[in-house]
């Protein structure tokens, strides 16, 4: 196949008959499915701004603190790809409902917790409901929903609602924590799994192959463990430095075992990842891309919280509350996305968004000391997340598209997978940005300037990565596999 990539391609025509209308059975799948996915968003944020009550509560130390949030990420992103092919073998609407089970299980032992112990294991299994729930839930929405607008709409909705309950997490932490009580982070989870999983197997329609196939053990195995080994380094570099020696282990052994899971699905009867999937361009560059907008957005939240907390003196709960701009951008990019994948194309609409997220985000560099620049970072932050929700989109359109139905939790596992590492290897990242910027100097400046440097790379690692998924994703309506 023979693509252009010197320029952008041209809008493809609009479609020749009315757009079809969601019947009364897709809204309410819609509104149970996205429910459910907005309550796991929230999940990711709700505890970040109640961790130093959450510490003071239970007795932990200030070191082991940060376990709170990295135990319930090494679950969640570990075993998203495992549980989402386990979710075509055994039905998604089974796992779907096993995991919401474990989920408001799992919150409420959390809000009962009364040592480190029993609220570690309640997040590692939260953890592990969201590495079901989130992949199984996605192919559930795309299987509801055929090809074209509808599926756009859909996908829109659904990125819109994950990324502003990543915001909402935040405001909603602040909020219980200071009117009630950190335990309230997790039983505000209980009432809400109940309801799904109440309503779900009434609404619900399953979708599962007609034949399944064995499980893929030592693909699981290599898989799982290499991104348990990955996250786990990622998580120790923002502690210890990239170069410290049980960092560059951990990655390496990571990577090895990655490396290997490749050459086990080329030999393996049923693979847990067919191998012509991964060589299917959009599969590739689509998840790169989803990679991209998930480390950028998430650790610019770190930053500027950092920058509202250290530098303009904002408390927790103004600062979750600032974030609410951020929310709202995304929300009206997840609204407006469908429509324009449907009008430009999943690679325009990705360059757009890039392009958009990146001149927003340069932008924040110009911020300075003073109380006054509130107003910049309120505006751009809104900005940039309506390019962020483009691209987030556009990648998730990407990723599931050209792919059969019963290869549709595989292909939500890997767009999950991404998601859940991007979110998990921003912070780390640019955290060695700012630690490296400020070296041994202290003080709003040092701090300042630290968050201007990350803010810098930030920009030009989202602008690099759109330009790229323009460059390499094949023309909107032609095959994108890769040979």
């Amino acid at each position: 196949m023979s693509t252009s990539r010197a320029a952008l391609p041209a809008a493809p025509p609009p479609p020749a008959g009315p757009v079809p209308r969601m019947t009364g059975r897709q809204k309410l799948v819609l509104a149970l499915l996205l429910g459910a996915q907005f309550m796991v968003a929230v999940d990711f944020s709700i505890l970040n701004v109640a961790l130093p009550a959450v510490g003071e509560g239970l007795g932990f130390t200030l070191s082991h603190l940060q376990w709170i949030a990295t135990s319930f990420a090494l679950a969640a992103a570990g075993f998203t790809l495992l549980f989402g092919r386990i979710a075509d073998l055994v039905g998604r609407k089974r796992l779907f409902v096993g995991g919401m089970v474990v989920l408001g299980l799992s919150s409420a032992l959390g809000g009962l917790a009364t040592s480190p112990e029993v609220l570690l294991t309640a997040r590692v299994l939260q953890g592990l409901a969201t590495a079901a729930v989130t992949p199984a839930g996605l192919a559930l929405l795309t299987t509801a929903f055929q090809e074209g607008p509808l599926r756009e709409r859909a996908l829109g909705l659904n990125g819109a609602l994950m990324s502003a309950g990543f915001t909402a997490g935040a405001i909603l932490g602040g909020l219980l924590t200071d009117l009630l009580s950190w335990r309230w982070a997790f039983f505000v989870n209980v009432p809400v799994a109940a309801l799904v999983v109440a309503l779900a197997p009434s609404v619900i329609t399953d979708s599962r192959p007609a034949v399944r196939p064995k499980l893929d053990v030592p693909g699981a195995a290599t898989v799982t463990g290499g991104l348990l080994l990955v996250v786990y380094g990622l998580t120790r570099a923002g502690e210890s430095g990239w170069w410290a020696p049980a960092t560059l282990a951990t990655l390496l052994a990571g990577a090895a075992l990655l490396t290997g899971f490749w050459f086990v699905e080329k030999r393996a009867a049923a693979p847990l990842v067919p191998v012509h999937i991964l060589k299917r361009r959009s599969v590739i560059w689509g998840n790169a891309t989803g990679l991209i907008a998930f480390v950028t957005e998430t650790s610019l939240v770190f930053l500027l919280t950092l920058y509202l907390q250290e530098v303009l003196g904002y408390s927790p709960l103004a600062t979750g509350l600032a974030f609410g701009v951020l929310g709202a951008g995304t929300v009206v990019g997840g609204l407006a996305a469908g429509r324009v994948v449907g009008r430009y194309g999943k690679r325009r609409t990705i360059v757009l968004g890039g392009v958009v997220q990146a001149a927003a985000t340069l932008s924040l560099v110009a911020l300075g000391t003073s109380g006054g620049w509130i107003v910049l970072l309120l505006a751009a932050t809104f900005v940039g997340g309506v390019g962020n929700m483009l691209m987030i989109v556009g990648f998730m359109v990407t990723a599931t598209s050209g792919l059969p139905d019963e290869e549709q939790g595989l292909a939500t596992g890997l767009a999950t997978m991404t998601q859940q590492v991007g979110i998990t290897m921003g912070i780390p990242v640019m955290s060695a940005v700012v630690t490296a910027r400020m070296g041994a100097a202290t003080g709003p400046d040092a701090v300042l300037s630290g968050v201007s440097a990350a803010v810098l790379v930030n920009s030009a690692l989202v602008l690099a990565g759109a330009l790229l998924a323009g460059a390499f994703l094949g023309r909107p309506g032609r095959s994108a596999s890769a040979g």
